[in-house]
């Protein structure tokens, strides 16, 4: 808890009776949809958590979005551990993932504000207590969206060692120092979500939902038990319960890995489960919907490259910036056309391969986990016109990464081609989400049906969008001449992207309504 200088203070008591009273209509749906995971109760029942390494109590790290303790293991082709043959590294994530997404039901006024700063972040610091941020414990990443900043904060009052007093909305978020040289203007380091060239979501769906929730939470364990507790402590409607200071807009639920130890992967079991159309064809280990491994550790930018401030001239945030350690989040929601992946457009192993890397790949059948070496964006041009095609990750291998070797703000030396972007996106059979309060505009089905929830931590929204068009073909000085939606088009064709949004991810010491205490 802190007081408004952002030292600790003393607690009140947690809940507002006004506030309870305006949710009331309401708490029903979203208790039940907290109260029941629905399908996803059978993670626990289809994998067991795996063995983690335990360490000793260390003070938690202020990058709320860096998963503490994540297992790094050895794995061979077919993404299995082994000892003698493993010589890829790949991260083990936590099985159970949530994210819940709201609106607030707090008053625009400095006291509502700085009580509700209060008894959030006492509430966050009692999970602690009892969670360690680990898979093993319950992980929390709080994040949130512009709307917040722009409805709640749209002034700072009280000077401070970070802003003037009188500092208005934007002018207090960090800036994209990079981008907003080379355009000329002040650009900040998160941005509203755009659409891109081949988004397309479901037929009857409408144009893609570019939302506009004040506040996300990201929920990861290795145990349902333990994401169903920080849900009733942040979400719900109990006494010593907070959930009353929001509106809750969505739950999203899913799942991830499962197959690292030779058991069949939650993905396989959970489409044939589903009934999920080309489900069959799933391979049995494989970590992904789309047959392929997703948390190679190579392909996942290192200790706090991610954050604001850690590479020179990225962000303001350096060397003491309010937001330092945070970074940027970008949270969407599309559905894969698992028959069309499996039995139309792409009915071999090498198709596939070839559409989810780079064209000319031939390896093994059965090989889950690959590492081919980057491509330049000349190259990926020069693949376009011997195979009139180009994959998905060669599209993105070089522009996620570093372009030469660079020393971080803090000491650390990342040479050429080191992966920027941390990925924290997970599988499921949300239609689109497991909850909702908007189920016409959503298109909400109890139908399940495979999709992704897509998360990416980057250090500004510019990056992510920079990284998101050569996905499509769209680089800075050219754009590859096929359609974004083509089959040629790495797997463009087979993603149905139907919301997005962008938030902002502070450290954890201002995780819980950021920027309230400098607020008259």
């Amino acid at each position: 808890m802190k007081n408004d200088s952002g030292e600790p203070g003393p607690a009140r008591p947690r809940g507002n009776p006004t506030r309870r009273r305006v949710l009331q209509g309401t708490a029903t749906a979203v208790g039940t949809a907290l109260a029941s995971a629905g399908i996803y109760e059978l993670i626990d029942k289809f994998a067991k958590p795996p063995r983690r390494t335990s360490v000793a109590d260390s003070p938690f790290a202020q990058e709320q979005y860096i998963l503490q303790n994540e297992q790094v293991i050895m794995v061979d082709g077919s993404g299995v551990k082994s000892g003698k043959k493993g010589t890829i590294a790949v991260r083990v994530p936590a099985l159970h993932d949530h994210v819940i997404t709201a609106k607030l039901n707090v008053e625009a006024k400095a006291d509502a504000l700085r009580e509700a700063q209060r008894e959030f972040e006492a509430a966050l610091l009692e999970l602690e207590q009892r969670f360690a941020p680990t898979p093993s414990g319950v992980a929390v990443t709080v994040s949130w969206g512009l709307s917040y900043f722009q409805h709640y904060i749209p002034s700072l009052a009280k000077a401070s060692r970070f802003f003037k007093a009188g500092t208005r909305y934007p002018a207090y978020l960090p800036v994209d120092v990079a981008t907003s040289k080379a355009e000329g203007r002040t650009v900040y380091a998160v941005q509203n979500a755009r659409t891109f060239p081949s988004d397309q979501p479901p037929t009857g769906f409408g144009s893609v939902r570019l939302e506009q929730n004040d506040v996300a939470v990201l929920l990861r364990s290795d145990s349902l038990a333990n994401i169903r507790a920080a849900q009733n402590a942040l979400f719900g409607s109990g006494s010593g319960q907070v959930g009353d200071l929001f509106k809750v807009t969505s739950v999203r639920q899913g799942f991830s890995g499962g197959g690292f130890f030779g058991q069949q992967g939650l993905p396989s079991k959970f489409a044939l489960a589903a009934g999920i159309p080309g489900a069959q064809l799933i391979p049995p280990q494989s970590q992904g919907f789309l047959g392929f491994a997703t948390t190679l550790d190579s392909n996942m930018g290192p200790d706090n490259i991610a954050n604001l401030e850690t590479l020179p001239g990225w962000t303001d945030q350096w060397p003491e910036g309010y937001f330092k350690q945070g970074t940027t989040m970008h949270l969407s929601h599309l559905f894969q056309d698992l028959a069309t992946w499996y039995e139309q457009s792409f009915p071999t192993y090498k198709d596939r391969v070839q559409a989810m890397l780079q064209p000319g790949l031939s390896p093994a059948p059965g090989t889950l986990v690959l590492e081919p070496p980057g491509q330049s964006e000349a190259e990926v041009a020069q693949q376009v016109q011997r195979y009139h095609a180009y994959g998905h990750s060669g599209s993105m291998s070089q522009v996620d990464s570093t372009t030469s070797a660079v020393t971080s703000n803090y000491g650390k030396v990342y040479p050429s081609g080191t992966t920027v972007p941390v990925r924290g996106d997970f599988d499921t059979l949300d239609n689109p989400f497991h909850y909702t309060s908007d189920p016409t505009g959503d298109h909400y089905s109890d139908r399940p049906a495979a999709g992704l929830h897509f998360i990416a931590f980057q250090p500004t929204t510019a990056f992510f969008n920079l990284v998101r068009l050569s996905m499509d073909g769209h680089y800075p000085d050219s754009t590859l001449p096929l359609s974004p939606r083509s089959p040629h088009s790495g797997i463009n064709s087979i993603l149905h992207t139907t919301h997005r949004q962008n938030y902002l991810v502070p450290p954890r010491r201002h995780r819980a309504f950021p920027l309230a205490e400098f607020l008259a």
